[in-house]
């Protein structure tokens, strides 16, 4: 709740490579992109499934970008998925935290995500979150905090859409 009371929704951190841009084999046809249509920037631009955006929105999340596309994820991920701009997550300067974390099997987006949540509920969508991420951030977050995986072969689908309605929608969120 905040100072007036009303509900704050979660956190969304969203990856675009694996998450939305699958790495697998499916023909663009099949992932909401148009049979022969190519995209000169970025070819894999074509594997966004426009379902997937409108999926997200419905989710009751407040949705950041935690990606390395940073800007680029509002000028052409977001409106191919048919969503508004969003805040973007931006990354410090290499430290030597970030070697600390390599040693230790952590992703070095886990402390950037971690800060700007500040204590508040959220949800990481992301194809390369280990084990090590999830109990650091179970360490150092003071709010809940869901780190899920994405298969990158398929992107985020039906079983990840349930798996993150329904940790939004928790009562012990």
């Amino acid at each position: 709740m905040d100072a007036g009371g009303e509900a704050v929704r979660p956190l969304l951190f969203l990856d675009v490579d694996g998450p939305l841009i699958p790495f697998g084999g499916l023909a663009p046809s099949r992932r909401g992109g148009t049979e022969g249509s190519t995209d000169a920037a970025n070819p894999l631009l074509n594997r966004l499934d426009p379902a997937v955006g409108r999926r997200l929105a419905m989710l009751g999340y407040e949705l950041v970008w935690a990606t390395t596309w940073d800007e680029d994820a509002n000028e052409d991920v977001a409106p191919r998925l048919g969503l508004p701009s969003l805040p973007v997550l931006p990354w410090p300067e290499p430290s030597e935290g970030d070697e600390q974390d390599a040693r230790a099997g952590r992703h070095w987006k886990t402390r950037p995500i971690v800060a700007w949540a500040s204590g508040r509920a959220f949800a990481w969508v992301d194809d390369e979150i280990t084990r090590a991420d999830r109990e650091w951030v179970a360490a150092h977050h003071d709010g809940p905090a869901l780190l899920h995986h994405v298969d990158p072969r398929v992107g985020l689908g039906p079983e990840d859409f349930a798996v993150l309605a329904e940790w939004a929608e928790s009562p012990e969120r």
